[in-house]
């Protein structure tokens, strides 16, 4: 599992996500302990996690990389944990740690449960705070406004809450998640299940986004983020990789001018690693691909072309402005974005 370490994620026929998080919050008012508090806590992260990338998304999108830190795990793991194998030493150069396992030991010297990312680490004690990664980045939006950069949007509007939260519900179940339930079924009936269950949701998204250029109109919001990583690996790992083979994305007309839309904004495409993403996949989950063999292709230079969405109007930041450049020390590696060299 991209976010886990505990096993293939196989059972005997539908496949469930351990979504036992650390559920503690960092908020304005620090009523559960952890108060908002800038350069205290360190966001931990790989680029390969869609779940991970979600909160790298929306961190930049609201300009909060000079209060809270940002620490990137490579694209791989073992059974034990994600590691920081990319920064010098092997070492996270704030918390020390070969390994983000030892952040979760910190908070409880017997956790005895996966180790995930996106996770925040409260660096004074060097202890896990949460890796409840669909909350932290609506705390993002919602607790740290003291924070915000000038002109962030709004990613979570009051006035849509109810209606963005079921839209997020489905597109969890059945996306997010539905992909991973095609990759690890341990049946077939559990597989072909979860296939209908993936492309009728697909389906769905491209009728509501025909005539509205985001998933609640006018302007992004925190759905088109959860929906927008798992579209980005969709052609490059989920159509082969776990079996989400009915088109790729890139045979659906309307999702895929609208994954372009967002890839080509500012702080969406700048946060994809496509070498990273295949990486992950095709080495960790040797179950489904036991030789570790990674694809060369496919060809993701088309994730630049024209996608013609403006005619439907719309500001994509509403009344706010586009982040600036990404945070010195945070760019994807030279050649990993679209049309970049193969992995090896």
């Amino acid at each position: 599992m991209s976010e886990e370490n505990n096993g293939s994620g196989y059972v005997e026929a539908e496949y469930k996500r351990d979504s036992n998080y650390i559920q503690d919050r960092i908020t304005a008012d620090g009523a559960g302990g952890w108060p908002v508090e800038p350069n205290r806590y360190r966001l931990v992260v790989a680029r390969a996690c869609p779940w991970a990338n979600r909160a790298v998304i929306v961190r930049r999108l609201l300009g909060l990389e000079p209060v809270i830190s940002m620490g990137m795990c490579g694209p791989t793991h073992d059974e034990r944990s994600w590691t920081f194998d990319l920064d010098a030493g092997g070492r996270d150069p704030v918390l020390g740690y070969e390994r983000l396992q030892e952040a979760f030991l910190a908070r409880d010297p017997n956790y005895p449960r996966g180790i995930t990312v996106p996770a925040i680490v409260d660096v004074p004690s060097g202890a896990v705070v949460t890796n409840d990664f669909a909350q932290i980045t609506l705390d993002f939006s919602t607790q740290w406004t003291a924070y915000h950069r000038e002109g962030a949007p709004d990613l979570y509007p009051e006035h849509l809450r109810d209606e963005m939260d079921e839209v997020m519900e489905r597109i969890y179940t059945e996306v997010n998640n539905g992909v991973y339930r095609c990759g690890f079924s341990g049946s077939q009936r559990a597989y072909d299940e979860a296939y209908q269950r993936l492309f009728t949701a697909l389906d769905w998204l491209s009728e509501r986004l025909e005539h509205r250029r985001f998933l609640m109109g006018g302007q992004i919001t925190e759905a088109d983020v959860r929906l927008f990583t798992t579209l980005a690996r969709f052609d490059t790992v989920y159509h082969g990789h776990f079996k989400c083979n009915r088109q790729k994305l890139s045979e659906m007309p309307v999702l895929w001018a609208y994954a372009r839309d967002l890839f080509q904004l500012p702080g969406f495409g700048d946060t994809i690693d496509f070498p990273q993403i295949k990486e992950h996949y095709y080495v960790v989950h040797t179950d489904i691909n036991p030789t570790q063999i990674i694809p060369s292709g496919p060809d993701t230079s088309n994730w630049l072309m024209p996608h013609d969405r403006e005619q439907l109007g719309a500001r994509p930041f509403g009344d706010g402005t586009p982040p600036g450049p990404v945070f010195k020390g945070e760019e994807v590696p030279a050649g990993h974005g679209p049309g970049g060299i193969p992995h090896r």
